[in-house]
C-alpha cells in the first residue's frame, strides 16, 4: 500500500488537513450515534475491534502470518484485547435476505426493457393468482428471477406495501414507486444501504487520498448564498437528474451482468450513488463564499 505524506506535518503526527476532514465527517455520525443512545464507550469497544479486524486482513507484512504483536504495534491496542478480538466469533447481524434481494428485483424492474414501457418506465404487474397464465408477465415472475424459489413474492409484496417501495392500483397491479431505490420507511432496510453506501463512498475517497491509482470519480456541485425557494427548485432538479443518473447505470450494469453469465472472471461489484443536501448556512465573513464543481 502506497501513500501520499503531507510534508508539512510534524513526524509522528497525522497530516492536519485529515485530522481537519476527520472532525468533519465524525460529527453527523456522533449526531446519529447519539440519537440512537449509542455512547462513547460502546462507539470506543466497536472501534477496537474494527482497528484489530483491519489490521488482521488488510495490514500483512508479505506471506508472513499476523501475530498479536504486530498488531499491537500497528493499532495501539492492548495484546491481551488484540488476542481476545481475534478469537472472538464476529456477532454482526446478518442482513435480511428480503432486503438484499428487494433491492436486487427493482433493480431487474427498472432496467430490463419486458418489465417496462416504451419509455423505459416500470410497468405495473398484476400478481399470477390474478391473471391467466398467457397473459404476459406477472410480479410473481419478477420476483423469481431474483429469488428463484427461496422467497415468495407475496413475501416481498407484503414487504414493500409497508415500506412504500410499492402500491397495489385499482386493476390489483403491483406498481413501483420509482423513486424507491432505497425506501423512506424501514430502520434496517436504511441501515442496510447506509452502511452500504457510505462504507463504499469512504473507501473510493481512501483510496485517493492514499495516492492509489487509478483514482476514483469523486465530485460534487455545492454553493452558497442560497434562497430557500431556490433551494426547493434545487432539490427538484437533483431528484430527478439523480434518477435519471442511476436508472442509466442500472440498465447498463444489469446488461453487462447477463453478458458477464459465461465468462470466468465475475468476481467484481460497483457502486454508483447520487446524493444532495442542503442546510442553513451558520453566519460567517461576507467574503467567505462560493461554489466549486
Amino acid at each position: 500500500m502506497t501513500e501520499q505524506h503531507d510534508m508539512s506535518q510534524a513526524p509522528g503526527q497525522p497530516p492536519a488537513a485529515l485530522v481537519t476532514a476527520l472532525r468533519k465527517l465524525l460529527r453527523p455520525l456522533v449526531r446519529l450515534l447519539l440519537a440512537r443512545q449509542i455512547t462513547y464507550p460502546y462507539l470506543m469497544n466497536l472501534l477496537k475491534s474494527v482497528y484489530v479486524e483491519v489490521a488482521d486482513q488488510e495490514f500483512q507484512a508479505g506471506s508472513k502470518r499476523q501475530t498479536d504483536s504486530r498488531i499491537t504495534l500497528l493499532t495501539g491496542v492492548h495484546r491481551k484485547d488484540v488476542k481476545r478480538l481475534r478469537t472472538e466469533q464476529e456477532d454482526a447481524a446478518r442482513t435480511p435476505r428480503t432486503i438484499s434481494a428487494g433491492a436486487q428485483i427493482i433493480g431487474v424492474w427498472l432496467g430490463s426493457p419486458e418489465f417496462g414501457d416504451d419509455t423505459g418506465a416500470p410497468l405495473p404487474l398484476p400478481l399470477r393468482s390474478s391473471v391467466r397464465p398467457s397473459s404476459g408477465k406477472t410480479f410473481d415472475d419478477l420476483v423469481e428471477i431474483v429469488c428463484r424459489q427461496d422467497i415468495r413474492p407475496r413475501v416481498i409484496l407484503d414487504e414493500w406495501l409497508h415500506l412504500g417501495i410499492a402500491s397495489l392500483d385499482d386493476a390489483n397491479c403491483v406498481t413501483l414507486n420509482t423513486g424507491a431505490f432505497t425506501p423512506d420507511k424501514g430502520f434496517d432496510e436504511k441501515a442496510f444501504f447506509f452502511g452500504k453506501n457510505i462504507h463504499d463512498h469512504l473507501s473510493a475517497g481512501a483510496h485517493n487520498l492514499l495516492g492509489l491509482s487509478p483514482s476514483y470519480f469523486d465530485r460534487s456541485v455545492y454553493y452558497d448564498k442560497l434562497s430557500l425557494e431556490s433551494i426547493h427548485a434545487l432539490s427538484d432538479l437533483a431528484r430527478q437528474t439523480g434518477m435519471h443518473a442511476l436508472t442509466t447505470m442500472n440498465r447498463a450494469a444489469l446488461q453487462l451482468q447477463k453478458r458477464d453469465e459465461s465468462g470466468a472472471d465475475r468476481n467484481h461489484r460497483i457502486n454508483f450513488g447520487v446524493f444532495h443536501y442542503d442546510a442553513e448556512l451558520p453566519a460567517r465573513p461576507a467574503d467567505e463564499d462560493n461554489h466549486h464543481a
